[in-house]
């Protein structure tokens, strides 16, 4: 039996986003909306392009893309697709899925060439009427990997005509009606306004639903409460870290009741010690810890969880609760992406705040072509090196065009993060 799916909508008009197809208010800040669809459960993100016009719909693009530079869920794109160039244009902005519209005339031979150049598994259709399935069953299961039935009233119609596996729409909240709709075979998952509106208990949810027999993408515990080794008041310590940067943010402890809590809300529980009571970080202060592991060291007496912060991990404002000096020795950093991200990091200052006499700054003052020569002429001699057998000069002239390349990072704004993402991808 396959994971059942909880998949968020984000509706884009004029490059932000908007309630629905019909009500173009504001929903609010786009990116913090996804970072939360991103840390909370949601399996997958659908986005409609609701533009009118070709400046709008470039508008709506580069939103997308901006959102898939900061999203590690699979993103599905859709609207005003009127050619196979449209299509072509949400994968170059980094979607992994693209949806077509079934009421448009034109779909399914739009869909018949996606699905040949791309292949059937990145092609999805929307249907809000079972005639579109009925005539077009055959040429609907060659090439369409999953499709959105607008219209939950369509249920029982769509189970008998085509095995297209399906994500329903559901817009309020109803525990028995989902069970329900997700015990059918051929739905894959849900959506709609209830997941935009619960979003940060998408993950008890999929706790709730597992306990019906639901197949989801949750956290299940390894290991009992039992297995742990507890400190003298029946707790045990967990160190935090960005998921990221593993950078250390603070240090708690859990009872049993907060272990537990953490591993169905998927949000990081505490037991206060001095309030003897239960907190879930962020109740009040919105600075809340999505879970993205949880370890036991090699005694069982500590655990090291790894996390989504949202805000500040210390109550003082600081990201980090560690940041009280004592001693510290100076090294040499050699883990590879500090580095490069502190290289970049100076490139991309000497940028912003030019500085008399620096290399970088004559770089950036040249422009572009002065760059891309520099880059092709630093290309060159690596190609030269590489004939050398001395490994230093070839390591030498690496550095040289890595240097090269993050000035032209900076001068086009991309940074290591869109690199490591991108290539992540691949």
């Amino acid at each position: 039996m396959e994971f059942k799916n909880i998949v968020a909508t984000i509706y884009l008009k004029d490059g932000r986003a908007v309630k629905s197809r019909e009500d173009f208010t504001p929903a609010g800040d786009i990116f913090q909306k996804a970072k939360i669809y991103n840390d909370c459960g949601v399996d997958k993100i659908f986005i409609f392009d609701l533009s009118e016009d070709d400046d709008e719909h470039e508008k709506n693009l580069q939103t997308i893309k901006d959102l898939n530079h900061i999203l590690e869920i699979k993103v599905c794109a859709g609207g005003n697709i009127k050619r196979f160039e449209d299509i072509k244009k949400f994968f170059y902005a980094g979607c992994l899925q693209v949806i077509l519209n079934g009421s448009k005339p034109n779909s399914i031979e739009l869909a018949q060439e996606a699905s040949k150049r791309f292949g059937k598994d990145r092609i999805l259709v929307s249907v809000e009427n079972v005639n579109f399935i009925f005539k077009n069953k055959e040429a609907m299961e060659e090439n369409f990997h999953e499709m959105l039935v607008l219209n939950k009233k369509m249920l029982d119609a769509v189970e008998n005509m085509t095995s297209i596996p399906s994500i329903i729409v559901v817009d309020e909240y109803d525990l028995e009606e989902i069970t329900g709709i997700l015990q059918r075979d051929f739905v894959r998952g849900v959506t709609g306004k209830f997941v935009a509106e619960m979003d940060e208990e998408i993950m008890l949810l999929k706790t709730r639903l597992s306990e019906r027999g639901i197949r989801m993408v949750n956290f299940t515990s390894a290991l009992k409460w039992s297995d742990f080794k507890l400190n003298s008041d029946g707790m045990i310590p967990v160190i935090v870290q960005d998921y990221r940067t593993d950078e250390v943010l603070m240090l708690a402890y859990m009872n049993e009741e907060a272990f537990y809590n953490t591993i169905s809300s998927g949000k990081m529980t505490y037991y206060s010690r001095s309030r003897g009571e239960l907190w879930m970080k962020g109740e009040t202060s919105g600075h809340i810890q999505y879970v993205k592991s949880l370890t036991a060291d090699c005694d069982y007496d500590t655990i090291l969880a790894k996390v989504s912060q949202i805000g500040a991990a210390c109550h003082t404002g600081k990201p980090s609760c560690f940041f009280n000096p004592i001693v510290k020795k100076e090294y040499i950093e050699k883990n590879p992406l500090k580095v490069f991200e502190e290289v970049y990091g100076i490139i991309k200052d000497r940028k912003e705040h030019p500085k008399e006499g620096s290399y970088t700054n004559y770089l950036f003052e040249k422009g572009i072509d002065k760059i891309l020569k520099k880059i092709g002429e630093e290309n060159t001699e690596i190609v030269i090196a590489a004939k050398n057998p001395n490994p230093e000069e070839i390591k030498y002239e690496i550095s040289d065009y890595l240097y090269h390349l993050m000035v032209l990072m900076a001068e086009k704004g991309v940074t290591w993060e869109h690199i490591t993402q991108e290539l992540s991808k691949r």
